[in-house]
């Protein structure tokens, strides 16, 4: 399934955010083709890992697209990237508000120019509201929305989080508000101005720490009120959705919320399934160091068994090394490669990529800037004039 086989986007991200997002929509057919500028282009090329001279995660994020080097500090690279916009159906833009406003290339003007456009603008606090301008990552998104602060330990600050929730929930936000955009400007004609904030899009993931804040009460009151950090349900408060160290040393994960699936891992474990295990409150300091002598009794590979026997969710901790040799996951055909001139290039599977069709591994930077240009209605000349005046290579 590649709907988007006649979208054409023009993308000015970088890094994980908006990459992943274009990533989902070149994935699904559209032509993404990266702008990005003379001094080393997308900064993330340069970072470490690196597979075949350059980096994995840019490999990962960029497959399938094309790139074009174009300075728009410079009149004539201005000009030239006006003109390719007026071409396009969907433009990404990452860059902070009023960015291009400044260099005569905002969101109005180009959709002046071409009506049809959709403007995909994502930042990390939106286009509006007191902290626009400005600067921030991932764990500035989640923490000022709320998730972070939901997280433990109750007794020290929150653990920083070894993914980045709202970047790539930014980019999936981008991709499912640019393919409701092109629905509407089917019925319409008109395309649109998407403001999608990183940190507006993080709010969700506090979902259900969130539902029990806004229904009132202290934290750690009766009735779901909110709890300290890492005392909610879905947060550690419970010891049957937890985790806990196998004999071994080896962690794993139980999240046995229903009554089914705590009576199933009791029945097996000899454990009192008493139902009030499933209720957070003091009581589950005790239960939480029973259930870790209990998991210090066997090793993981014993776990496995038990899980695979009694079906209580409970799973194995993998990190990446270890997910990426995983049964399950490689039946799944998550993991695959690319042929590209400098090898074989690792590549991650989402769950829209397609299969049995062939993809092309990540540009290099600036390989397709002659295609790009041409492809916009661009003459030679015109290509060449470019490259003269140090706008474009």
């Amino acid at each position: 399934m590649r709907p988007l086989t006649d979208t054409r986007v023009l993308d000015l991200s970088r890094l994980l955010p908006g990459p992943f997002a274009t990533l989902v929509l070149a994935d699904l057919g559209a032509t993404v083709d990266k702008i990005e500028d003379l001094a080393g282009g997308d900064l993330l090329r340069h970072i470490s890992p690196q597979i075949a001279g350059e980096s994995a995660a840019f490999q990962l994020l960029n497959r399938g697209k094309r790139s074009a080097l174009l300075d728009l500090k410079r009149p004539e690279g201005r000009d030239a990237f006006r003109r390719l916009a007026a071409t396009y159906d969907v433009l990404v833009d990452q860059f902070r508000p009023g960015v291009l406003d400044r260099l005569g290339l905002g969101h109005e003007a180009l959709r002046a120019d071409n009506p049809r456009l959709i403007v995909c603008a994502l930042t990390g606090y939106g286009q509006t509201g007191d902290l626009a301008a400005r600067a921030g990552h991932d764990l500035n998104y989640v923490a000022r929305a709320g998730v972070l602060g939901a997280q433990g330990p109750a007794e020290g600050p929150p653990q920083v989080p070894g993914f980045q929730a709202a970047d790539v929930g930014g980019g999936l936000w981008c991709a499912i508000a640019v393919l409701a955009a092109l629905r509407e400007r089917e019925r319409t004609g008109r395309g649109a101005v998407l403001d999608i904030a990183m940190t507006d899009g993080a709010l969700g993931f506090a979902l259900p720490s969130l539902a029990a804040a806004l229904a009132g009460g202290e934290p750690g009151a009766d009735g779901g009120a909110a709890r300290a950090a890492g005392d909610e349900l879905l947060t550690g408060g419970i010891a049957p959705y937890n985790t806990y160290l196998s004999k071994d040393g080896r962690a794993m994960a139980l999240a046995a919320l229903e009554p089914k699936f705590w009576i199933s891992f009791c029945e097996g474990t000899g454990l009192d399934p008493d139902p009030s295990a499933l209720v957070p409150g003091p009581h589950q300091i005790e239960l939480k160091r029973e259930l870790a002598a209990v998991f210090r009794s066997r090793t993981r590979a014993e776990w496995e068994a038990f899980a695979a026997e009694r079906d209580c969710c409970l799973e194995p901790v993998l990190d990446p090394r270890t997910a990426a040799a995983d049964p399950h996951l490689a039946s799944r055909d998550l993991l695959f490669e690319i042929a590209s001139p400098r090898g074989r290039i690792p590549q991650l599977r989402t769950p829209v990529t397609p299969r049995g069709v062939a993809l092309a591994p990540a540009p290099g930077a600036g390989e397709h800037t002659r295609a790009v240009l041409r492809d916009a209605g661009f003459s030679d000349a015109d290509v060449d004039a470019l490259i003269r005046a140090g706008a474009a290579r």
